[in-house]
């Protein structure tokens, strides 16, 4: 049986809280604009010469290409800056180079953040991230290897950045308000996966490719500097939380634990079926929004004939939509657990089953509408947008079964779909280099079928209660 917290009136738009919200809505937004912007920058960094065969270099690398497909030449890109004659191969590793880096630090970050404090764990890995953006530029004048080195580094910084995030949540967020304040926060991807797409080839054309890395890094830059002044690890250590709000939070956290851990039970972890429906929930949502991201120009100008670059609003569109529902998404989860209306884990299990069975009957409908063009923009609208739904249901559910290590648990989730977006940006570069028509329906039927047995598969076993391993154990003395 779920238990019901308290639900005392208390400030909620104007409190600290949710000031903390818009800062980590902030980081995520800088922290996405700064992995992206190499993807816009390249169109010009490298020799028109080299881009051709650029199609299958590497799994961000469609991006680039359809940019490149424009009937404009790259040269008004350029700005007078500097151009490299960087192979498809050698622009494959610098991509990929970030993932690779994001993986090493997901899990070890998330526990030494539950040890030293999530501040400063998060806020180093977005200061050196936003360092490294600056460093960019130099960095591709003394050689390729220093700019792979930097990626990977920067990839590292984001690891640490991302899951960081929940390490502070499970102390600062009340559980009837979890699904709102981790959705406003995580809704800054999307908008800058939006912003950094319509706004980089205007700073490129207009200021030379160095000044998206300049201006990103920077604003990377300002928003560490209101981290480190405004967010601390839990609200009894602020100064400026007020006594109202403090007292709200804490008593709706009092049957949680608060004590810091020495270690981690993770033979209890290995089998514990909710964690694995976790971990399961997540593959299938990322192999599916990982295609869209990064196949979505490509598939397109390919099977609509639009160029990409002279519709960024076109394009634009989905990351809008994501961003809008994840943030109602997270305001109607907290209305019905408020209201009463459902349990905690109807809830989850509902908005799961809305975020990985909507896209995925959107994702098989596709092929069978590609000749409208209406209709294919709708559907690939809707694809991104109804799967940030799963920001309230399982991707939010490790703050509920286990919110002492709610921050390691993240890490080891997000690396499960690090691996299925690897897995599934190769699988479809393969499939449509086959054939077009019937590669692209093969893509999308290949990842319904994955969406539908990570949705079985958290149904059956999911759950919202917190976990006995997770649980403090107290010593009573004699």
């Amino acid at each position: 049986m779920d238990e019901k917290p308290s639900t005392r009136k208390v400030p909620e738009f104007c409190s600290l809280r949710y000031g903390l919200a818009l800062i980590m809505h902030f980081s995520n937004f800088t922290v996405i604009t700064q992995r992206v912007s190499l993807s816009i920058a390249i169109i010009a960094m490298v020799n028109s010469t080299q881009q051709p065969g650029l199609f299958n270099a590497s799994t961000e690398r469609p991006l680039a290409f359809t940019l490149n497909r424009s009937n404009r030449s790259t040269k008004e890109f350029n700005s007078g800056a500097s151009v490299y004659e960087w192979s498809p191969e050698t622009q494959g590793i610098i991509f990929s180079s970030i993932s690779y880096g994001i993986i090493l630090t997901l899990i070890p970050s998330g526990y030494l953040a539950g040890i030293f404090g999530a501040k400063q764990m998060l806020g180093a890995g977005l200061l050196i991230s936003s360092l490294l953006t600056l460093l960019t530029p130099l960095a591709a004048d003394f050689g390729v290897i220093l700019v792979i080195v930097i990626r990977t580094v920067q990839g590292m910084a984001q690891g640490m950045a991302w899951t960081g995030q929940f390490t502070i949540w499970a102390k600062w967020a009340p559980p009837l308000e979890r699904s709102k304040l981790t959705s406003i926060a995580g809704s800054g991807a999307a908008f800058g996966s939006f912003t950094i797409l319509c706004v980089g080839g205007l700073i490129s054309q207009a200021l030379g490719w160095p000044f998206i890395f300049y201006i990103f890094g920077s604003i990377g830059c300002v928003c560490c500097l209101l981290w480190f002044m405004v967010i601390y690890d839990d609200p009894m250590h602020h100064p400026c939380i007020s006594v109202r709000e403090k007292d709200h939070i804490v008593s709706s956290l009092a049957q949680q634990s608060s004590s810091p851990r020495r270690s981690v039970p993770i033979k209890a972890m290995v089998r514990c079926l909710p964690l694995w429906a976790i971990f399961t929930g997540f593959f299938s949502h990322f192999w599916l929004c990982t295609i869209i991201i990064t196949y979505l120009p490509t598939y397109i100008s390919s099977v609509l004939h639009v160029n990409i670059r002279d519709s960024g609003v076109l394009s634009s569109l989905p990351f809008i939509a994501a961003s809008s529902c994840t943030i109602l998404g997270g305001q109607l989860a907290d209305f019905l657990l408020s209201r009463n209306l459902l349990r905690l884990i109807t809830v989850r299990k509902l908005f799961s089953s809305l975020g990985l069975l909507l896209p995925s009957l959107c994702a098989v409908a596709l092929p069978f509408v590609a000749s409208s063009y209406t209709t294919t923009i709708i559907l690939l609208i809707l694809i991104p947008g109804t799967s940030n739904l799963c920001d309230s249901g399982f991707i939010v559910n490790t703050l509920d079964v286990a919110p002492r290590y709610a921050s390691f648990l993240m890490g080891i989730s997000r690396g499960f779909g690090l691996i299925a977006g690897i897995i599934s940006s190769t699988a479809t570069g393969f499939l449509i280099s086959q054939d077009s028509v019937s590669g692209w329906r093969n893509v999308f039927f290949l990842a319904a079928a994955v969406n539908m047995f990570g949705l079985a598969f958290y149904l059956t076993f999911g759950q919202a209660e917190i976990q006995h391993w997770a649980k403090e154990r107290t010593l009573t003395r004699l």
